[in-house]
């Protein structure tokens, strides 16, 4: 009669410390513990599935009631103790899953057993598994039989979630914290007992399974059954790859090449290949990401150790590495992860791959031209902040000739109020008044707004750097030698200017007739004043100002025409409202006609006014 299978995780669960892979530094504290007699009386295993964590509970619940103890602590499996606890019929080992026991009752069934001493040997052990799913009264209720049990109860509690289990739990425990278990352990491990099994297997197999089970010792097993029995006993490289849908990394390789040379040909129709194979877009970019990151562990020697891949591939990732800068790798790295991220997200998978994969070929080209100095770095993409340039006012030669001449800015009359505006960069005010209020200043001081020369070049710290319209003009200038910009004629001007009237009157724009009343003054030959008799006229002139210019440029043929809006009120109303001015003694003679007091204190006080 053919015995029942059994998989090789149960099969081939280990019997001893010994016999524990990976969890050296927690059996031999184990052991040295047995020999010396000093055992807590609750311990917590933690740590990833897979690792051993119920497997060293029940050898260590089982060594400490064997009769016949090995020197170095190990059971004899050879005792009555031994023998039934093989079998599964030890009274002395109490195991509870509390994933589906983990309401208060069953943790007081579980302290009523407590109370009874054990039937044969010296320890009653309780294995509580996953003991991170208890609920807050389960813990409550445990603490104090946890924190003083009697003195032949030992309690073992084992999770692979320590942050879950509240702090008076912890601090009742010896705690031993349990690591995945290597690679290399891992291929060991399954080598002897492909061994023991007669199964015919590579190296370079058992490493990929190795890496897929990712520390598990449980997974690796597993992974191994399905895969001999699916191939009846031959377990090759091939076969791994094609059962655990891992992509060989010789297509990374070539891919690589592809992304080197700028094959983009090479590396789509690659991709068409690897994707008839059924393998998803989101495993390959994985995939690529983990190879470029091998290669570039493998560019220093330093940290070659963290390069986890099949033996046979070592020298060709150092060989491949050597050829491909750190700072192209890098950027691959973060374009592959950044793919990854949005994957889920993209509507179309296969796109959302191909275009990473034309990223990843054009990558050398792209960071060669964003290349400064001989030196790799980012695309620039904004410019610096700077401080911005501005004009100072350059000292006027005193010329006598131009003194005599009319300055229509310089207003010094008390009653007119003057407001001029430019465009941007060139504001000049003069004689701000408090509209709210309506009282004007009684003396205005305005200062003629003398245009800058297109030559001029600003002082401080732009003089190293001319305007974008100053470049302009330059350039301009520079295509066209001949033209010459005509300057202003007082009739001509009035032409324009009535032409543009027009155009607004055309347009149905309710600022023809603002235009239409103001009054023009030539200043010199490319700049002019509007006059302009009220703040609403001002505002629409101002309004259409830019398009008054360009018209006014075309039609004059003189593209450096500008011209400044001055708001120039009735002088009489403005008189009207400023106050009159009274001297010493009027002041003095409104002051007792209120308050006659002060007459007879400025007598006592012997005071005088001024006169």
């Amino acid at each position: 009669m053919d015995t029942k299978f059994i998989v090789s995780a149960r099969k081939y669960r280990p019997q001893t410390f010994d016999t524990v892979v990976g969890q050296e530094h927690i059996t031999t504290t184990l052991k040295n513990a047995i020999k010396q007699n000093q055992l807590a009386h609750a311990f917590l295993f933690c740590g990833p599935r897979g690792v051993g964590k119920t497997t060293c509970a029940r050898i260590l619940a089982k060594t400490i009631n064997c009769e016949n103890q090995t020197p170095d602590g190990e059971a004899c499996n050879t005792c009555t103790s031994c023998v039934s606890f093989n079998n599964g019929a030890s009274l002395n080992i109490h195991e509870l899953d509390a994933a589906s026991n983990n309401s208060v009752d069953d943790i007081r069934a579980l302290v009523e057993q407590v109370r009874f001493a054990p039937q044969a040997g010296k320890y009653k052990v309780y294995i509580v598994d996953e003991v991170h799913m208890l609920s807050s009264a389960a813990f409550n209720a445990f603490l104090k039989t946890l924190e003083e049990p009697p003195p032949y109860a030992i309690f073992i509690l084992a999770t692979t979630e320590k942050h879950k289990i509240l702090p008076t739990i912890l601090s009742r425990c010896q705690i031993f914290d349990f690591k995945r278990i290597t690679t290399n352990d891992t291929v060991e491990h399954l080598a002897q007992i492909c061994e023991k099994e007669d199964v015919k297997a590579e190296k370079a197999a058992l490493h990929t399974i190795a890496q897929k089970s990712e520390g598990c010792m449980r997974d690796a097993l597993s992974i191994m059954d399905k895969i001999v029995s699916f191939t009846n006993g031959e377990l090759t490289y091939t076969n791994a790859l094609e059962h655990l849908n891992i992509l060989d990394e010789d297509y990374y390789f070539r891919l690589i090449n592809f992304m080197m040379n700028q094959d983009l040909a090479g590396a789509m129709l690659l991709y068409d290949d690897i994707n008839k194979k059924g393998f998803e877009g989101d495993l390959v970019l994985n995939g690529f990401a983990e190879f470029i990151r091998n290669l570039l562990v493998s560019k220093d020697e330093k940290v070659a150790d963290l390069l986890d891949t099949v033996e046979s591939f070592k020298e060709k990732y150092k060989t491949t590495a050597a050829g491909i800068p750190a700072p192209l790798l890098i950027s691959a790295l973060n374009i592959l992860g950044e793919a990854e991220m949005n994957y889920r997200a993209a509507r179309n998978k296969r796109l959302h791959v191909e275009l990473t994969l034309i990223k990843l070929c054009y990558l050398q080209q792209a960071m060669q031209i964003t290349a400064g100095n001989n030196v790799v770095g980012k695309k620039k993409l904004i410019e610096p902040a700077g401080a911005l340039p501005f004009r100072k006012i350059q000292p006027v030669a005193f010329n006598p000739e131009k003194e005599k001449a009319p300055k229509p800015a310089a207003v010094k009359e008390s009653g007119a109020k003057l407001t001029i505006t430019e465009d941007a960069g060139n504001q000049f005010e003069t004689g701000k008044a408090n509209d709210s209020t309506g009282i004007a200043q009684s003396s205005i001081q305005s200062v003629s707004p003398k245009p800058f020369s297109q030559t001029q070049k600003p002082s401080g710290s732009g003089t190293k750097k001319l305007k974008a319209l100053d470049k302009i003009k330059e350039q301009f200038k520079a295509e066209n030698p001949d033209r010459v910009d005509h300057p202003l004629e007082e009739e001509k001007l009035r032409t324009a200017w009535d032409g543009f009237v027009q155009k607004l009157k055309a347009d149905k724009n309710s600022a023809a007739q603002s235009f239409e009343m103001a009054t023009l003054k030539i200043l010199d030959s490319n700049s002019f004043y509007v006059y302009t008799s009220s703040i609403i006229e001002h505002r629409f002139v101002d309004s259409c100002k830019n398009d008054a210019s360009e018209f006014l440029q075309k039609e004059l043929g003189n593209t450096q025409i500008q011209f400044y809006i001055i708001r120039q009120e009735n002088r009489e109303t403005a008189a009207e409202t400023v106050p009159a001015t009274l001297t010493a003694v009027q002041q003095y003679q409104k002051m007792i006609e209120k308050f006659p007091l002060i007459k007879e204190l400025k007598e006592k006080l012997k005071m005088e006014l001024d006169r």
